[in-house]
């Protein structure tokens, strides 16, 4: 009783508001609160617990923000001139700090869209509730269980979260009582094998009776419930749980030899457990099946009207991440209006690729952009890096100035003069990118190379005004939907797209990754080989032994992981996965490093395609591994220590 009364008085204050619905479904954006935020109010009958559900899902952080999710600009991948107004690109330039952390999803802070401790309670309350079958009259069982098993799902996501962000959280597994002693509020961080047991216990209950589907294997209703949680999300978001906890990062890491809290209880393991690597595998193999079961296969483009081969190919990889009916490899999608939309992240990616249009930052504003560096990963044309291709670039050097021949039309602008290094690269380097002298294709292209860039001073791409344009003369093509319409008028037409939380090549590249470490490396190269396949790639096997001078690498454990860390990178890029896979593997030195882009306030090509140097990035190791604590909240709870370095 005494627990009830408590959640009754903080509901008292709690907003039954939704700040943002995950669907498309207008029966979700019309949630209407009462104004009497009380308990019995929320859970009076079967509409008003609904609202509650959506309130627990409305906790899920907006990864599709452009200053909300850290793993979007807080690595090297993009890049801009107004860091100001990017909290994630703060972080990647070190402006991170313990005073009021940057991205602060502990307690909902500084860019940070929600607070997930106030999602965990939500969830708890929610949870507590719904046990009692005496509540809420008219809510049938299968449903009540339904609903049951999403919240434990969301409980378990946003431990999982927070636990990538900051390693040993406070377990937040039930609310803590109005009548609690001040011992019982200072809550203790767990060392990391407790809270990812913890969390992996969370989504195994959250599956409920998969025999019955108490959680469905997919989504029938998709008018209404497109984003709303399956079995394959469950069991492919444990995979991920279980491979970060896997990697190096949380695996035998003596860096964190000293981590401990204030009874000197050992935060990080200090001793390597292969185990760790086969349970990952085990789980990633049992999603992959639910994957398939649900449906969940390699996208497959339809065209509406005839193009090239090369085009077609261009579209099919942009849409596989991007389309707006939803991909077919998409396994959780993040959706709807508002503050969940995608409308701020295409218009800072988009160009201003319509020359008749009178266009200013409305429209297209060439915020986002891409580093010099981050195009290196992209393979040539045979499937191998650029370092290790035999043939590519014979007789010529990166920055040497070559001209677009016809061959080459449906890519680039033909007859024009750019750098080397932009010829013969795989698909995805022209489906992923926009840079100077490259093919745009829209669904509003009267033809296949109607829309092209042309970035140097006096052309149309070239730089607009003093805060508006592509800092290193890149745009992530990829991060726009191809609806994007910049109309005569100086409109704009904008598509939203589900914004992948994981897709199935995430999936293949992790349990590749297993694999690997598992040492079944012929299986691990089948699966890398599932990923390529679908973006016109040879296998690995051809690629490395007809083209690389390495030929044999992937036949080697530690090369073979080499391959599987340039994939993941390539394929996810500007998902923002590379921000996180580079601190599992304990690759963050990667980072010291000088941003690049080209000298854009040039008119000649010669000029125009010299690397410029835009920033000194630093980290420090290990401390940059995790995201600090904010310093008042250790004053509040002295139980808490702060990570290390900070």
């Amino acid at each position: 009783m005494k627990k009830f009364i408590y959640i009754k008085k903080l509901m008292l204050w709690a907003t039954m508001i939704l700040s943002q619905c995950l669907f498309y479904s207008c029966d979700y954006l019309d949630v209407v609160p009462d104004n009497i935020a009380t308990l019995e109010h929320s859970f009076a009958n079967r509409l008003e617990a609904e609202r509650f559900l959506f309130t627990c899902y409305s906790y899920i952080p907006n990864t599709s923000g452009v200053g909300s999710n850290i793993g979007l600009c807080g690595s090297d991948e993009l890049w801009t001139n107004r860091f100001r107004e990017n909290d994630g690109l703060r972080v990647a330039r070190g402006e991170q700090n313990i005073n009021d952390p940057l991205l602060n999803y502990w307690e909902g802070r500084r860019g940070a869209n929600v607070n997930l401790y106030n999602g965990i309670r939500d969830c708890n309350i929610f949870l507590e509730i719904l046990a009692d079958e005496s509540q809420i009259y008219d809510l049938p069982p299968d449903v009540r269980r339904r609903w049951i098993c999403e919240v434990k799902f969301l409980k378990a996501f946003y431990h999982f979260y927070l636990f990538r962000m900051y390693g040993p959280i406070v377990i937040a597994d039930v609310n803590i009582p109005i009548d609690a002693t001040p011992d019982e509020v200072r809550v203790k961080r767990m060392p990391v094998d407790a809270v990812v047991d913890y969390i992996a216990g969370l989504y195994d209950e959250s599956l409920g009776d998969r025999e019955n589907q108490d959680l469905p294997k997919e989504i029938m209703n998709r008018q209404t419930e497109l984003g709303r949680i399956t079995q394959a999300v469950v069991l492919s978001m444990k995979a991920r749980l279980l491979v970060t906890a896997a990697s190096p990062l949380f695996n035998g890491n003596p860096d964190y030899r000293d981590f401990k809290d204030k009874d000197g209880v050992q935060l990080f393991p200090q001793e390597y457990d292969h185990r760790k690597w086969e349970l990952a595998r085990d789980a990633c193999k049992i999603a992959l099946d639910a994957c398939e079961e649900a449906g969940v296969a390699p996208y497959v483009f339809y065209p509406t009207k005839t193009l090239q081969p090369e085009t077609e190919l261009d579209v099919s990889i942009r849409n596989s991440f991007s389309d707006d009916l939803w991909s077919s490899e998409i396994i959780w999608g993040l959706s709807g209006g508002g503050r969940r939309g995608n409308d701020q992240i295409q218009q800072k990616s988009m160009s201003r690729l319509n020359p008749n249009a009178r266009q200013s930052n409305t429209v297209a504003n060439d915020e986002l952009n891409p580093t010099i560096q981050i195009t290196d990963f992209f393979y040539t044309k045979n499937g191998v890096p650029i370092t290790e291709d035999k043939t590519w670039l014979t007789g010529y050097t990166r920055l040497d100035i070559m001209t677009v021949g016809p061959e080459y039309k449906y890519n680039l602008v033909e007859g024009y003069d750019i750098a080397a290094m932009h010829f013969d690269r795989e698909p995805r380097f022209y489906a992923y990118l926009g840079f100077d002298g490259s093919v745009w294709y829209m669904e509003n292209s009267q033809n296949e190379t109607v829309w092209t860039l042309k970035c140097r001073v006096g052309q149309q791409q070239a730089r607009y005004g003093a805060d508006y344009f592509s800092v290193t003369g890149y745009w992530p093509k990829k991060l726009v939907n191809w609806k994007y319409v910049i109309a005569d008028n100086n409109t704009r037409v904008v598509v939203d797209y589900p914004w992948p939380e994981m897709r199935l090549p995430d999936l293949y590249l992790l349990y590749a990754e297993a694999l690997c470490q598992t040492d079944d490396l012929n299986t691990a190269v089948e699966y890398v080989d599932k990923v390529r396949a679908r973006v016109g790639l040879k296998s690995v096997a051809e690629s490395w032994s007809q083209y690389s001078n390495q030929p044999e690498k992937y036949k080697d454990k530690d090369g073979l992981m080499e391959i599987i860390k340039q994939e993941r990178t390539i394929e996810l890029m500007f998902e923002g996965s590379r921000y996180w896979d580079i601190r599992r593997w304990k690759d963050l030195n990667r980072l010291n490093q000088t941003i690049q882009g080209w000298d854009i306030d040039q008119e000649t090509a010669e000029a125009y395609y010299r690397p410029k140097s835009l920033f000194n990035q630093t980290v420090i190791v290990p401390r940059d591994y995790l995201s600090p604590i904010r310093e008042y909240e250790l004053i509040v709870n002295p139980n808490l220590v702060q990570n290390p370095g900070w």
